[in-house]
């Protein structure tokens, strides 16, 4: 699958180079591709284009991006590039400005996953993978053998289909399809629990596990 990765971060490196590994055609935006490139000491692990053009190539779309920031991030790729194709959200609003620990910027009413849709009604949006850190998102085996949960959230079900495909490749078993793009709400906010489950344990390799 051709797919673009907006965001340049650690998450945005730790899926690409894990998509790579599974075989797909990645290529992760930026705004500026030589400013990029010159801040950066590591190669990255798939090429480098402008947020435009790797929204333009892909079939799907992954935003990467800091959630305060991801309409501003996905708007640099422009509408009419994500029309009509798979959006998948993996940011949380989390707000430092205060220290730490984090709080949401986004809560309660409103949530990244949701504003994302609105400012891009033609896109389908699934909101996934927020709830672990970056190494668990591609290798939930690192965790319990695998053995946890994760959450789909979208109005779109071929959407969610095609994202829940994604996670299985990552080795994910448990998925659960919470409903539409509001449940993206619930999943933001677990985590202000997961980061003090972090301080708590003193890792960020745990996740939930929903028993039924």
């Amino acid at each position: 699958m051709k797919i673009a990765i907006l965001g340049t971060g650690a998450v945005g490196r730790t899926v690409s180079a894990r998509l790579v590994e599974l075989g797909h055609d990645v290529v992760i935006g930026t705004r500026d591709v030589q400013a990029t490139q010159a801040r950066e000491e590591e190669p990255f692990p798939a090429p480098l284009a402008t947020a435009a053009a790797a929204a333009a190539g892909a079939e799907l779309i992954i935003n990467a991006t800091a959630g305060q920031a991801s309409v501003a991030a996905l708007s640099g790729a422009g509408a009419a590039q994500l029309a009509g194709k798979v959006v998948v959200d993996i940011s949380n609003p989390l707000d430092f400005s205060l220290g730490f620990p984090p709080f949401l910027a986004i809560c309660n009413t409103d949530s990244v996953g949701e504003q994302v849709q609105r400012a891009f009604p033609e896109a389908r949006v699934v909101k996934t993978l927020n709830t672990v850190t970056a190494e668990v998102m591609v290798h939930p085996e690192r965790v319990a053998g695998g053995d946890h949960t994760i959450f789909v959230s979208g109005d779109d079900a071929e959407a969610k289909e095609t994202v829940s495909g994604l996670l299985r490749e990552f080795g994910w078993r448990d998925i659960i399809d919470l409903g539409d793009i509001t449940t993206a709400r619930g999943t933001e906010m677990m985590l202000p629990l997961w980061v003090r489950l972090m301080g708590a344990l003193g890792t960020t390799e745990f996740n939930y596990k929903l028993v039924r």
